[in-house]
Formats: C-alpha cells, structure tokens, sequence
C-alpha cells in the first residue's frame, strides 16, 4: 500500500514537473520566435527582466489569468498558443471574459507610468529635494535636488537614500554626515516605522523592523528611548510639521540647513499608494513658528510653492500620554 501511495505521488510529480518544462520550452520558443530577448518582453509586460526571466523558468508563485493573458499578449501568442499556455500553467482553458480585464489592468498600469513620468518632470521643477514614497518608505521618484543632497553618500546595499528613505537614516554610515543631530532624526525614524507599521503591513517596513531588532542600540532606542523622547517634544518624521530639524548640504556654499519635512499625499498619488515628501531647507537656527504669530508661518511658506496644513488628527491624541505609546514591539510577520 505504501509503495502504491509513493508511486502515485512520484507519477503526479512527474506530470507537474512535465507541464513546468513544457511551459518553459513553449514561452522561450515564441519568445525567440519573435526574434526578442528577454528585456525586451520584460518592457512590454512592464516588469524587470529578472522577473520575466523567472517567468520563463517556471519559477512563479502563482499563475494568474492577468499574468497569463500579459503574457500572450506579449508575446503576441495566438487563440491556440494562449489555449496551450493556459492548460500547461493552471491545468485549464483560458476564460475568455477575463482577458479584457487583464487588459484593462495593463492599460491602466500604462497610463500610471505614464503619469509618473510626467510627474517626475513636474518634481525636477523644484528647487527643494523631493520624493515619492510607498508605505514602504521606498524611494519611487526622486528630483536631481533630493539626489544633489545625497551626491556624497558612499554606496550601500540596503540603505541608499534614492531606494529607501528610513533605511539611509537608520542603517547608512553616512547618514550623519547629511543629517545634522542624527540621534534626533534616528529617533524620528524609529518613531515613524512604529507609526507606520500600526498604519500598514509592508513588507518592508517588516524588514526594517527585522534589522532594528538585530542592533541592540537601536533596539534599545525603539523600546525605551524613543518611547519617552515621543512625550516631550519628539515626533514622526511627518507628524509636526513644525519640527525644524537640520541638514548638512555637500555643497559648501550651502552648507548646514534647517530641514522641514513635509508630506503631502494629493488624491493622483493617493490612487497608486504614493505619498510626496519635500525636504524645505531654510536657514538654520530661524524660529519657530508659533500660533500667536500666524504671519510669520505664511512667511515661512511663501517661496516653497508646496503647502500642506493637515487637520489635528489620532497621531496627535497617541502622543499625549505615558501610557499611550505602546511598549510592545509592533507584530512582525514571519
């Protein structure tokens, strides 16, 4: 009976791995077919070529409809060659009402790069270094002053402040060489990825949360430092957007700035999980503005071309007491 069992599980092994090989066969064929290579399919489906390149090999999570009506229309695959791809990868027939569904998808993803792009141009307008981010606190877009800012940092595998915004801060040796009282900016960005984590379940904040808890001094920071600073005058990166903090600029005729972030999430960002952040350097040890005195803060602005005034909000009421910040580590997906 057991050899029976075992036999059967190596014989439907057999077929998967049979179907798998014969995708793989079928996609390259067209593909060379087509006289393209692999970057070149990769642009039409709009994914990197690595990605395309584990398309070919097999190696994928899951086979979607989407990503199989992509691929035949990439490929520019006929009824029988889509028919064919569709029984090999997910043991059926196409369904034919969903291929404009997928079509509509790519359109759509089309015209978001487009916008991005466009986007892009609008942002190297700014004199100010500015950003897109994911909930990630993954660098999107980044304009040639936000890039400028960052020209001296040394290359890094994980922290690059043009990839991810909270890793430079956090894990980049260089990071205090840019940021002016780097202990406060850590403290803001550990401050953030709690927040954000309580906000959103990226992976890469998981991540971010993964490395913290391997330096014990930043570890230390997350659970007892940062906790008590948030009940005196600290904040999240974005929370107050009254906080001046500094920068050190590697241009010498710029030099140390203050720093004011701000954040500003338009509904066209919005719809693609974008969020805009703007570096508004100013000059460094300028007051700040208080309620009583309303026309200096529109002073403040006046040149920036970029005004964000959110209404007071939960952020606010989770800071206003001991007990309101939790001790406990955010979950952290395994």
């Amino acid at each position: 009976m057991r050899t029976e069992v075992m036999g059967s599980i190596d014989t439907a092994q057999f077929a998967v791995d049979l179907h798998a090989r014969r995708l793989s066969e079928l996609i390259k064929g067209r593909r060379e077919n087509l006289g393209l290579n692999q970057e070149d399919v990769a642009a039409r489906l709009e994914i990197t070529s690595r990605a395309y390149g584990n398309w070919e090999r097999g190696i994928v999570k899951e086979w979607t409809d989407h990503k199989l009506y992509a691929l035949a229309d990439a490929l520019e695959m006929t009824d029988f060659q889509t028919a064919r791809v569709f029984w090999l990868a997910v043991g059926r027939a196409p369904q034919p009402e969903l291929r404009p569904l997928a079509r509509e998808a790519t359109r759509q993803k089309s015209a978001t790069a487009a916008f991005l792009s466009d986007y892009s141009i609008m942002m190297d307008a700014f004199s100010l270094p500015t950003c897109l981010i994911d909930h990630g606190w993954n660098v999107k877009r980044a304009n040639r002053a936000y890039l400028d800012l960052f020209r001296s940092v040394r290359p890094h595998p994980t922290a690059f402040p043009s990839r991810n915004f909270l890793r430079f801060g956090l894990f980049h040796p260089d990071a205090a060489m840019v940021f002016a009282g780097h202990r406060d900016w850590q403290l803001s960005m550990l401050a953030q990825l709690a927040f954000s984590l309580e906000m959103h379940d990226h992976p890469s904040l998981q991540a971010i949360r993964r490395e913290v808890c391997r330096d014990p001094q930043l570890e230390h920071a997350y659970h007892h430092d940062m906790p008590d600073w948030l009940l005196g005058p600290g904040a999240d990166l974005v929370h107050d957007e009254g906080t001046v903090r500094e920068v050190r600029h590697p241009d010498p005729h710029v030099g140390l700035q203050g720093c004011r972030l701000v954040e500003e999430t338009p509904r066209s960002l919005q719809t693609v999980g974008l969020t805009r952040i703007t570096l508004v350097l100013t000059a460094p040890g300028r007051d700040r503005p208080t309620p009583e005195h309303p026309q200096v803060h529109n002073q403040a602005w006046a040149g920036a071309a970029l005004t964000c005034s959110p209404e007071p909000s939960a952020r606010t009421a989770r800071y206003s007491g001991r007990n309101a910040w939790p001790r406990e580590v955010p979950k952290i997906a395994s």
